[in-house]
């Protein structure tokens, strides 16, 4: 199969042929027959697609029977595949890893019964593997002759930027339907026609929904009417003229649909149809006056600031506020990112000039409306990027809370908190900020991009030193080699830290602890025992040690105790006015160390402090 690509712009997309629960395999490779009698050449399959991962390779295997059947000429058909998901329990689960890739590349050369695999392509981004892993692992099968061409899926402009250091990307599939302009708003489009790399829009008709929203949509309804097409076949045709490296692969599951998709690639839409199709489609935008491209009318100026939850918009909004911007806040006024977008259209047309939004805007998606509203009054947007750290924006986030409510509210309290309080927000808020993060780039249309670094301000107030050490398997431990323990007779502390921690007192250090009780969250014990616990621990030092602990259990973060997060250490700052550059933490391992860099204190491993001992 050494396909030169689909002459009809446009393939057939199988997964559903193996996916749905009725399927037919004698009826699905007569439907890849018909695609490829009506002159289709493309058909896009993956090692994934199929009921479970019993039916790894499935849609392939069909594929290749498909093809040995056909009578037409097999060398003009280009077959692509995917690897990089896997099915357990019917799941879709990503493995990204070079040595899965490996693996599932080999196994879809067997299942296709070829030499090598016309496109090959990352089904998605491993959010456990870094991509230039799972890219590298493709250019390597590309250099082993097994595969022709790579392609990525599901990505963002900066993960193919990212690619295209490693390997030439000769495909990006993602979803792109006359409803769906996540792929245009985001730059995907425009970053596959810069580069000429071939964009497969799947699910061009929008899946069952979205066939119903175009079986009675107007405008395609009316333009079909004059081609003597269906509404879904100018569908397609839109689709395709979004830019002209799009090549849609619609699912057919039936002969005559597969016929029809065919039918699609021929149809050319003329001037009329375009601007009936451009104003009712939220599609139609493909093509905005960039703000960069236009001139400012007089003193029109809109700010945009972006940064992490809790990253100083605040702060800084506030600088605009005061010298005459307009503030433009969803958590102030209510509805959706696209809403401010529409408040900043019908502002611009009463003869608004100034204003600054400073919602978070990871993303190029949330940011195009806005710079597509401004771009059509000629007013240019700045975008003013708080450069503040993850690390930064978690004790940010923790003063907050401490300064509004008294405490850490727990995860759900914070849940309730958070419906009316923007600041009021989980640790997964920084996460997903950090997940869906595009830096901002000119090419998007701002007229400029400006940083600001972010500088903490230290309380002159705060002078007292602290050392906080952490009480697992540092001071105390179970005797019945429980994690921690279980009950105050099962309280040993370890022979030699109480001189050690006495004479950093009588230096005038404030002794505090921190300890993690899962145990409380499990059920196993209450919160009582631990504090019985404690107390016997501080009988036993003869010590007093002010001890906080994070009672939640393992595994996603929900809590902000919890380490390496820094509640708890923010809470002992603001109580004491403790001196962050002259505490100090004493800890046993990389979250420890992370702990105290992120709550500013200097770190010690526990064997340095205790080595005497």
């Amino acid at each position: 199969m050494t396909g030169a690509g689909s002459t009809l712009r446009i393939g057939l997309g199988c997964m559903r042929l193996s996916t749905d629960p009725e399927r037919d395999e004698a009826r699905a490779i007569a439907v890849i027959h018909a695609a490829l009698d009506a002159g289709i050449a493309l058909l896009d399959t993956a090692d994934a697609y199929g009921w479970n991962e019993q039916e790894m390779g499935h849609n392939e295997r069909l594929i290749a029977r498909a093809l040995a059947s056909w009578r037409g000429d097999r060398a003009r058909v280009e077959v692509a595949t995917k690897g990089g998901l896997t099915r357990p329990g019917g799941r879709w689960v990503p493995d990204g890893r070079a040595r899965h890739l490996t693996s599932a590349c080999e196994a879809s050369l067997r299942a296709l019964e070829v030499a090598h695999i016309d496109l090959y392509q990352l089904h998605a981004p491993d959010p456990k593997t870094p991509l230039a892993t799972s890219v590298r692992a493709l250019a390597s099968l590309q250099r082993a002759g097994l595969v022709k061409r790579v392609g990525l899926c599901n990505v963002t402009v900066g993960q193919i930027e990212e690619a295209r250091q490693i390997v030439d990307v000769a495909a990006v599939q993602v979803r792109l339907d006359p409803f769906h302009d996540e792929n245009l708003r985001n730059q995907v489009t425009d970053c596959c026609e810069k580069y000429g790399i071939r964009l497969l829009a799947h699910s061009p008709l929008g899946g069952p929904k979205g066939r119903r929203r175009i079986a009675r949509d107007p405008a395609l309804v009316a333009v079909a009417k004059r081609h003597r097409a269906t509404p879904f076949e100018v569908a397609l045709a839109w689709v395709r003229r979004l830019a002209p490296v799009v090549e849609p692969i619609p699912g057919a599951t039936r002969q005559e649909t597969a016929r029809s998709c065919a039918l699609a690639a021929r149809i050319e839409l003329g001037a009329e149809d375009v601007a009936e199709l451009s104003q009712a489609l939220p599609s139609g935008f493909a093509m905005p006056p960039r703000a960069a491209e236009t001139t400012a009318a007089g003193d029109r100026d809109v700010v945009l600031l972006m940064g992490y939850p809790a990253a100083g918009k605040t702060t800084a909004v506030r600088e605009f506020v005061e010298r005459g911007y307009e503030r433009l806040n969803r958590d102030e006024m209510g509805g959706r990112l696209a809403g401010i977008a529409a408040l900043l259209d019908r502002a611009l047309r009463a003869g608004g000039r100034r204003f600054v939004l400073d919602n978070t805007y990871p993303s190029r998606r949330s940011r195009s409306a806005v710079i597509e509203v401004a771009a059509r009054h000629g007013a240019p947007v700045r975008c003013v990027w708080l450069e503040t750290s993850l690390e930064d924006a978690q004790v940010n986030a923790c003063e907050r809370l401490i300064a509004r409510y008294g405490r850490l509210p727990p995860p759900d309290v914070l849940a309730r908190l958070s419906r009316e309080d923007p600041n009021a927000f989980p640790p997964q808020a920084q996460f997903r900020y950090r997940r869906d993060l595009e830096p901002p780039d000119m090419s998007e249309g701002f007229a400029a991009i400006a940083t600001r670094p972010f500088a903490r301000q230290e309380d002159p107030a705060s002078t007292q030193r602290a050392l906080f050490v952490d009480l697992d398997g540092i001071l105390w431990r179970s005797r019945r080699g429980a994690r921690s323990p279980l009950d105050p007779d099962d309280v040993e502390v370890i022979p030699g830290r109480a001189a050690v921690l006495r004479r950093y007192r009588d230096e005038g250090w404030l002794l505090l602890g921190i300890s993690w009780q899962p145990a409380i969250a499990e059920g196993v014990i209450g919160a009582d025992v631990v504090e019985a616990c404690l107390a016997r621990a501080q009988e036993l030092l003869e010590l007093e040690i002010e001890v906080a602990y994070c009672p939640h259990g393992p595994g996603p973060q929900i809590c902000w105790c919890r380490k390496p997060l820094p509640g708890i250490g923010v809470a002992f700052i603001r109580k004491h006015q403790l001196d962050r550059a002259r505490s100090l933490h004493v800890g046993r391992g990389p979250h420890d160390r992370t702990f105290a860099e992120r709550i500013g204190f200097a770190y010690l491993d526990h064997m340095e402090v205790f080595a005497a001992t």
